[in-house]
């Protein structure tokens, strides 16, 4: 049940972000087109029909109203409704898209779902009936009369046989995989599938949707569908070869329909044994047969839903096997052997774990499209109640991120947009036009790659940020750390993300309660992430995400100070070098600083940092790492530097976050493979605390 409730609420989610992305659309566009009418009517069907089955009546309620909405708007056509009637459609969608959604996220967080949907109800059948000019309940017994219309040309009348009555060919005996479970709801998939081909047919069991009973009879006899002529039945044949779960199905010729009439009524009881589930296995005979040996095994699907606690199981042991590999090849005893053949297999074996490695991260990554498309109804509710005439521009949507990652940051992002939207934007169109902006505002939602990295970017051409105003309000508010004077531009956008901090002076629906900011540098933190903030008076802002592609599998160097081993990431390392004594000055503190490329750059010593007792003290004895991370550039000195190797992120133990480890520069561990642990540096931590150190 539990899978049956995951694939659900996939699906569902699926269908309703794809119906926000349609409904925006034909809002920009300010109207329906028939395609609209007829996707929005495919996937209400479908979330009824799921909703049905997994007993969730809220949604299929709300659902099967939408659908009988939309089968008079099909029916009648588009030109039945004046612009005004358009426009209210638009709302109740999105209101009833709402509702819908709501009740999913119910599920999600095992909720209880609501008791009472007469409100969204009312709304619908209300509208209904203001664009039929008839009675909502009289619409709504047409709707039902339609569906039983539609359910009696399907199901038609039963004969006690129980194959339905009728001058049906042939008909399909389908077989489910064993095991699968609820086979009436993968019988009504198929019934649905076939109706979304327009296909005139009867099936058997004729109530699968509303009985759960009907599982017994199909596991032991089959599910039996009989399309209206033979040419149909090659049409039903191959929608039925492209549907998962089904194991082998059987075209075989209908007795009553190969028999004269004048017979059928002489021999009932041939009629009978022909249609008794005892002789349905009787070959067929002509093409039918033919059809049934060539097509007897269906095609599976090319594509499969993936759990993603079975993506992590798979993760976790692509990295045991890394490790292993590491520990095998690397054996001190291994090593001091001459072994051609073995050293072949080891090269092969590194070959394979790597492809290996590469398919199991590949197969987590999605593209951040879900995410930037969910901004669109974001800027499109905040347009309607802010009075704001504003685009979204999305740029970039295909870059792939770590699914784990895409989760994290979709928070984050939406809380920007909402600021942008808020009070980024000048509030009326006059200011925008007195500043020489266009009237309409925009909103650039953007994602690239970065070698290991993603960069996701909000901007807008708003009005800017006073860097004046915010020193004065975190001044006021006691957030101030050193001098007014000494702050940059740059430290002084920080202070946005400092905890109670906002520029609003009013509370509104969207902010001003000075939470939000520091939740989204915590989010964006959590993942390995850095965010920035740019700001030009006038102009416009923007907020820069600097994010891992993945957290599970790292290229990392191997240093080590004392007896430590310690792992930096390779891509935050820019350049190692040896360093003479006389190349090193002291600033105003005291502390260590070297030219790089016409820079000046301080130096962090991790022996001093971590108080490791080490040999190598002088720095022409070491090596100098010049690393980078977000806005810090700086050089770390250790020993040696021991090699790049691949290394599996492990996280720490749950009981050092008591000692605030993360704060201390460190990232993670790693196994090596001689079973040593590594500690993975967090540059950008490791040169804050270098700095309150000193």
């Amino acid at each position: 049940m539990d899978n049956m409730l995951e694939m659900y609420l996939y699906e569902t989610n699926t269908l309703l972000e794809q119906l926000d992305e349609l409904l925006i659309e034909a809002e920009k566009n300010e109207d329906f087109t028939t395609n609209d009418v007829n996707e929005i009517f495919r996937i209400m069907h479908t979330i009824k029909g799921s909703s049905a089955m997994m007993e969730f009546s809220p949604l299929m309620e709300i659902a099967h109203h939408i659908e009988d909405l939309f089968f008079y708007i099909r029916e009648n056509g588009l030109d039945a409704m004046s612009e005004s009637h358009k426009n209210d459609l638009f709302n109740l969608m999105f209101q009833s898209t709402d509702a819908l959604r709501g009740e999913v996220e119910k599920l999600e967080n095992d909720e209880p779902l609501s008791t009472n949907i007469d409100s969204v109800i009312t709304d619908i059948n209300s509208f209904l009936e203001k664009i039929s000019g008839k009675n909502a309940s009289a619409k709504e017994t047409g709707g039902a009369a339609s569906d039983a219309k539609s359910s009696s040309a399907q199901s038609g009348p039963l004969s006690p046989d129980f194959l339905p009555e009728g001058t049906y060919p042939q008909y399909i005996k389908i077989m489910f995989e064993e095991g699968c479970g609820m086979e009436n709801l993968r019988a009504f998939m198929v019934i649905t599938a076939l109706q979304e081909m327009d296909i005139p047919f009867l099936f058997y069991p004729a109530d699968v949707e509303s009985n759960s009973d009907t599982i017994d009879f199909i596991q032991e006899h089959g599910f039996y569908v009989c399309p209206e002529s033979r040419e149909l039945t090659e049409v039903a044949v191959n929608v039925i070869k492209e549907i998962n779960s089904v194991s082998t199905f059987e075209v075989l010729d209908h007795a009553a329909a190969s028999a004269p009439a004048e017979n059928t009524a002489e021999k009932p009881k041939e009629q009978v044994n022909a249609s008794h589930p005892s002789a349905v296995s009787a070959p067929a005979s002509g093409s039918a047969s033919s059809a049934a040996s060539s097509s007897g095994t269906p095609a599976k699907q090319s594509l499969i839903s993936v759990s993603l606690s079975k993506l992590d199981s798979l993760m976790a042991i692509v990295g045991e096997i890394v490790i292993t590999e590491s520990m095998v090849t690397s054996s001190p005893e291994i090593q001091n052997l001459k072994l051609d053949s073995f050293l072949k297999s080891t090269r092969q074996l590194r070959k394979l774990t790597d492809d290996l490695q590469d398919i199991a991260m590949s197969l987590r990554m999605v593209p951040v499209s879900g995410t930037f498309q969910k901004m669109n109804r974001i800027v499109r509710d905040m347009k309607k109640k802010l009075n704001k005439d504003v685009r979204l521009t999305i740029e970039g949507e295909n870059t792939e991120v770590d699914k784990s990652i895409v989760d994290s940051i979709s928070d984050p992002i939406m809380h920007i947009v909402r600021n942008s939207m808020d009070h980024g934007i000048e509030p009326t169109t006059e200011e925008r036009i007195a500043a020489g902006k266009p009237a309409q505002a925009e909103i650039v939602l953007s994602a690239m790659h970065t070698g290991s990295e993603v960069i996701i970017s909000v901007r807008d051409d708003g009005r800017g940020m006073d860097t004046v105003k915010i020193l004065e309000k975190a001044e006021r508010n006691g957030l101030l750390t050193k001098p007014a004077s000494e702050y940059s531009q740059k430290e002084i956008l920080s202070l946005l993300m400092v905890p109670g901090f906002s520029t609003n002076e009013e509370v509104t629906e969207f902010s001003g309660r000075g939470v939000g900011m520091d939740v989204v540098k915590k989010n964006v933190e959590s993942v390995g992430g850095v965010i920035s903030i740019t700001s030009e008076l006038g102009k416009g802002s923007c907020t820069t995400l600097k994010i891992p592609l993945t957290l599970a599998i790292v290229d990392g160097m191997e240093i080590s100070v004392g007896n430590s081993i310690f792992t930096i990431p390779i891509a935050n390392i820019r350049q190692s070098f040896k360093a003479e004594k006389e190349s090193i000055i002291l600033d105003a503190s005291g502390n260590e600083i070297i030219k790089c490329m016409d820079e000046f750059y301080p130096i962090v010593r991790i022996h001093d940092l971590y108080n490791i007792e080490t040999d190598i003290t002088n720095i022409e004895d070491g090596i100098l790492i010049w690393v980078e991370a977000s806005d810090k550039s700086y050089c770390l000195f250790v020993d040696e530097l021991l090699g790049e190797q691949q290394v599996v992120v492990k996280p720490l133990p749950a009981y050092l976050n008591n000692f605030n480890i993360k704060d201390s520069g460190i990232s993670g561990c790693t196994i090596l493979g001689d079973g040593n642990i590594s500690i993975i540096l967090d540059v950008l931590n490791l040169y804050l605390v270098s700095e309150n150190q000193y």
